[in-house]
């Protein structure tokens, strides 16, 4: 007898990283040696941050994706239970879990280099979702081959589908078009067409509900209903890192829990400003009892 599929508010399906993070006072010139003023590591991915984010919210949630059998997997996947993530879909193998290493200035802005090795995206038949009964699915495009029969199985189920599009690559031009709700950074529009208006009118043909954020600027939104335009929370940065994956995370958090659409907009937007103003992308500990009171 087959077991029950064990119920989850948020299934996060895509990439998982180690990242090392180094505060430093500048950008390092050539040949150039710089002494870090703080220095963080944490589990990464957009699609891996979203769901430890979703657990911290109180919600229940789980990863799909791959990890390395190496001692910076194991200490994703110890940070994964710790955080009572569900790791039931992850995949371990030979292959090295991606490493990103990522320098932050004073201004919170960052560079970051990634090596992935020989790791590849997951072919199509590597993880049987029938484990897993999930409300809201959230995608990074990182994981297509995965991805794309789990998001058209999910219409048959009316599950609400949610694409984190960070960047253009081949992930998300495959997802961008068959997800229920597309949320593309500005980057990605900026990537897509010559601006983010223009990203904007384009995007809003193919996607249900759309949403375009510009950082600083707030965002940009359109449901079949209406559209609009949402100011950002007037904050310091101080790292940028794992911003857009906080505002998805929380976003994907309050479709599981059917917020109406002004209130889902401000809390994802909240997620995102809180993460910039903390080192690193999962210090978000205490942002359900802080957003209200710092961000509202």
């Amino acid at each position: 007898m087959q077991p029950k599929p064990i119920p989850i508010d948020v299934l996060c399906v895509g990439h998982a990283s180690f990242d090392m993070v180094f505060s430093i006072p500048k950008h390092p010139l050539s040949d150039e040696k710089m002494s870090a003023s703080d220095f963080q590591q944490c589990g990464g991915g957009p699609a891996a941050n979203a769901s430890l984010l979703i657990s911290k919210l109180g919600l229940t949630s789980a990863f799909a994706g791959y990890l390395g059998l190496d001692v910076y997997g194991e200490q994703h996947l110890a940070e994964f239970r710790k955080n009572h993530v569900n790791c039931t879909l992850l995949v371990q193998g030979q292959n090295p879990t991606p490493i990103t290493t990522i320098l932050v200035k004073p201004n919170g802005q960052r560079a970051l280099i990634n090596f992935k090795g020989e790791t590849q995206a997951l072919p199509v038949n590597a993880i049987n979702f029938e484990r897993i009964k999930p409300h809201v699915i959230l995608v990074d495009g990182h994981e297509p081959h995965i991805s794309l029969p789990l998001i058209q199985k999910a219409k048959e189920y009316n599950i609400p589908t949610v694409l984190d599009a960070g960047s253009l690559h081949e992930g998300t031009e495959k997802l961008m078009t068959v997800v229920d709700h597309l949320v593309c950074s500005q980057k990605f529009a900026r990537q897509f067409a010559q601006t983010e208006q223009q990203a904007f009118t384009l995007l809003s043909k193919i996607a249900p509900n759309l949403i375009i954020t510009l950082g600083d600027q707030g965002l940009l939104w359109k449901t079949p209903e209406q559209t609009g335009q949402l100011s950002a929370f007037p904050i310091t940065a101080i790292d940028t890192t794992g911003a857009g994956d906080a505002f998805h995370g929380a976003y994907a958090a309050g479709l599981a829990q059917q917020m109406p659409w002004p209130a889902l907009l401000r809390y994802a937007s909240a997620a995102g400003a809180y993460c910039c103003m903390h080192i690193g992308a999962r210090q978000l500990e205490k942002f359900q009892t802080q957003y209200k009171n710092v961000l509202i």
